[in-house]
Formats: structure tokens, C-alpha cells, sequence
């Protein structure tokens, strides 16, 4: 049931309120879009090239040729000329004026140098051994490490390796002369260096004219895993007073 006073207040707003007038209308289909634009057959002439907008740039010259082979290339590729049309009125960006910096370039390498050494060891290890070189020796001092083979001494003593490093060991008392050559032989191997030089001197300025280094280097080297031989250097590289010392190849790094 409907509240009088409701109804009174209803009335009231509406009591200004007048009727519609009919309308004389009926609903039609909702209209169809336009038509898109078909790519002529060969043979066929196209639509009329239509203005391009303030802004936009010309489409391609071909578009509208009536040329018969570019007539023919558009047929066989609509999706070319679709590009076309997608791509009309686009422009290149702006230079950035920077400049673009290549990667930084390796370091060189003496490819000639490491070619060289691999031979030399090559033919050391698995280089026949005549009869010359199990005569040669003698009383000179010598080291080869267990399972190295023996042509790595012959090359050391004949001169094939290159010296790439000395160390001079004059002045020094014990100490000093092993905390110098262990620094001097982490160093080689930090840098690849292969084969060096270690001047002990002859000991003419010792007691007796004994050298006690030429003793004790010998000794230090041999308890060194990095040390594959070692031999009494040629007389104009140093002769009692020296040794030639061959080191192992330093690891590569991984990862």
C-alpha cells in the first residue's frame, strides 16, 4: 500500500510534467564500413593517386606505375605494398651525435714465440735419443724431475730455450737468497715465463773458494714442484756461476 503522503510528494514534482510527443522513426541496420582498397590485376588500371597529407610523405613512385612488370611484383607481393602503405609518412629519428666505442681490443701475442717453445718441448719429449746425448754430462751439475723426459735436459744444456729471466743472487746471505729466488720464481710463473737464469756466483770470495749458494740453490730448487730441470749454464751465459732453470707452464685459468 502506498504511503498518502508519498503519493502527495510524487504528484507534486510532477505536476509540471507533460507527455511526449510521438515520434515518427523506425531502426534501420547499423552501416556497413567502407570498402578497402583492391590491388589491381595485371592489365588493370589502378585507382587515381590521391594527395598525401600535409605531413605525411608521398607514397613510392611504382605504387601507381602502369608499368606492367611492377604491376606484376604487386600482385605476386601484396605484403611488400602493405608495408609500403603501413610505412608512409615515416620518418627516420634525429642523429643522437654520439659516438660508439668498439670493445676493448685483446692483447697482442707472439704467436711465432709460443709456436716455437711448443716444437722445442715437442720434439724434447718425444724426440729420439742418439748416442751423442747419452754421452754428454758429466760432472756438471744437472737435475731432470721423475717422469720428465730426458731430451728437456739435452735442449736446457745445448741452449735451445731462450732465456727470458735471471736473477743475481751475489750479496746475499742464506736467507736473503731464498726468500729472493722463491719471489723471483712465483713471479716467472705468474708471467709464463718458461725458461731463467739463476746466478749463484763461483765462491771465489768465500772461505776455501767455496760458493755455499751454489750448493743451497741446488738444493732449494730441486724441493720446488715447479721445477722440471735445471744444468750449469754456458760459459758466456755464466759457466759454474750459474744455472739454467726450466719451469713447468703456468695454468690457465678456468672460468
Amino acid at each position: 500500500m502506498i504511503d498518502p503522503d508519498d503519493l502527495a510528494a510524487f504528484r507534486a514534482a510532477v505536476a509540471g510534467a507533460q507527455a511526449l510527443a510521438p515520434v515518427n522513426r523506425i531502426e534501420t541496420r547499423r552501416p556497413r564500413p567502407a570498402p578497402l582498397p583492391r590491388t589491381p590485376r595485371a592489365g588493370e588500371s589502378g585507382p587515381a593517386e590521391k594527395p598525401a597529407k600535409r605531413g605525411e610523405a608521398p607514397l613510392p613512385a611504382f605504387w601507381n606505375s602502369e608499368d606492367p612488370e611492377v604491376l606484376r611484383k604487386r600482385a605476386l607481393n601484396p605484403e611488400l605494398a602493405a608495408f609500403h602503405v603501413a610505412m608512409n609518412g615515416v620518418k627516420p629519428l634525429p642523429n643522437p651525435n654520439r659516438v660508439e666505442l668498439g670493445s676493448v681490443r685483446p692483447a697482442p701475442q707472439a704467436r711465432q714465440f709460443i709456436a716455437d717453445e711448443q716444437a722445442a718441448l715437442h720434439e724434447s719429449l718425444f724426440g729420439l735419443i742418439a748416442l751423442q746425448d747419452r754421452l754428454e754430462g758429466g760432472d756438471e751439475p744437472q737435475y731432470l724431475r721423475h717422469g720428465v723426459a730426458q731430451n728437456v735436459l739435452r735442449d736446457l744444456r745445448r741452449g735451445r730455450w731462450v732465456i727470458q729471466g735471471e736473477v743475481d743472487l751475489h750479496g746475499c746471505n742464506r736467507d736473503q737468497a731464498r726468500e729472493q729466488l722463491a719471489h723471483f720464481l712465483a713471479e716467472c710463473l705468474h708471467q709464463g715465463k718458461r725458461c731463467i737464469r739463476v746466478i749463484h756466483g763461483k765462491g771465489h770470495g768465500s772461505p776455501q773458494k767455496l760458493s755455499v749458494l751454489r750448493q743451497l740453490v741446488r738444493g732449494w730448487l730441486m724441493q720446488r714442484q715447479e721445477i722440471l730441470a735445471f744444468c750449469q749454464a754456458k760459459p758466456q751465459d755464466g759457466g759454474e756461476g750459474a744455472l739454467l732453470v726450466l719451469l713447468r707452464a703456468a695454468r690457465k685459468k678456468t672460468g
